[in-house]
């Protein structure tokens, strides 16, 4: 039945009007201007696949966050960022790697399909990359599980699957793709200071380096999330104490970290919004489960970038100074 209706999908001509968006007049929109357009494909491949809009977009923003990262993919031309390798889109042993003629693409086993009903599948345009991806996705199914199955058969990582799963959730309860602000994660009216401290040296359980910004403050000022995220982990780390992880929609990880103890409500799954307070400044660490005041009282703030195989450290200090500078405009304004 599933091979039925791929073919189906190949010979019966869509109800697409010919999408006529440029590399052009992309570079023209503004963000919101981006994300109501990219919403619009979004639904209407959806009405065409039964495939649920956020899926699509979930995977499309991870998809994006890849491209800011990994050297080896070009840069999207059009709004969509799923990318296909030549050889996925066109067919493994498919000797014409530009191969647009979707029969063609059909008989080498490749992936692409015409989403916009020109006749021609091109890795290019937006429509086809989505309608590409949805049908995909619909071979396995409509539900979440089904959606999960489908994103490990496609990329092989767990860590990709749980990320773009939280993904959709954000966007589900949402409804739209606007979800791109920060703020500083203490109270900007609080006593507190910081400098850059990440890199410096750590010694406690041997040599490492300070994957962070310490931000200093008093026991049980609130820790609030920078970001709209999910939270991947809550709970002990020996060397982070009490401690939140949570990823955000530019597939980065966030790590509060030495906190007393965490805000109500707040558990693995939760979806947070940039301000919602997460927990509170402590000094837990350096030891078994509780223990407290190896240290001045402080929140540690790390930054980890995910680009498809791996994570990594990197300075989260001048995205504190802008967050920091952005919310101090905002009280002059009295916003």
């Amino acid at each position: 039945m599933k091979q039925i209706l791929l073919s189906l999908v190949i010979i019966i001509p869509l109800c697409f009007v010919p999408s006529t968006f440029t590399a052009a007049a992309e570079e023209e929109l503004t963000l919101e201007e981006k994300d109501a357009e990219r919403l619009n494909l979004y639904k209407k491949v959806e009405t065409l696949t039964n495939i649920p809009w956020y899926y699509l977009a979930a995977v499309d923003t991870y998809e994006r966050g890849l491209r800011r990262v990994v050297k080896d993919r070009p840069k999207e031309i059009g709004l969509a960022s799923i990318f296909f390798s030549p050889s996925q889109w066109v067919g493994p042993l498919n000797p014409k790697l530009d191969e647009q003629e979707p029969l063609s693409i059909s008989m080498f086993g490749g992936l692409g399909l015409d989403g916009d009903g020109d006749g021609l599948a091109d890795p290019n345009n937006d429509e086809d990359i989505l309608y590409t991806f949805a049908r995909y996705l619909e071979q396995y199914g409509f539900n979440k599980e089904d959606f999960r199955i489908a994103l490990w058969d496609y990329y092989q990582r767990e860590q990709t699957v749980s990320i773009i799963d939280g993904h959709a959730s954000i966007y589900e309860k949402y409804g739209h793709l606007n979800l791109h602000d920060h703020v500083f994660p203490l109270p900007l009216r609080s006593n507190y200071s910081y400098r850059s401290t990440w890199g410096d040296r750590r010694g406690w359980g041997g040599r490492r380096i300070h994957e962070g910004t310490d931000i200093f403050a008093g026991y049980n000022v609130p820790v609030k999330s920078t970001a709209y995220g999910i939270v991947e982990i809550k709970g002990w780390n020996m060397y982070g104490g009490w401690r939140v992880g949570i990823r955000d929609l530019d597939n980065i990880y966030h790590y509060y970290a030495h906190l007393s103890g965490f805000e109500k409500g707040i558990e693995e799954g939760t979806i947070v919004e940039p301000g919602q307070v997460i927990g509170y400044v402590g000094s837990s660490g350096y030891g078994k489960a509780g223990t407290q005041g190896k240290f001045p009282p402080h929140l540690h703030y790390g930054m980890y970038r995910d680009n498809g195989y791996t994570e990594w450290s990197f300075d989260p200090y001048p995205s504190l100074k802008s967050w920091e500078r952005k919310g101090f405009q905002l009280l002059k304004q009295g916003k």
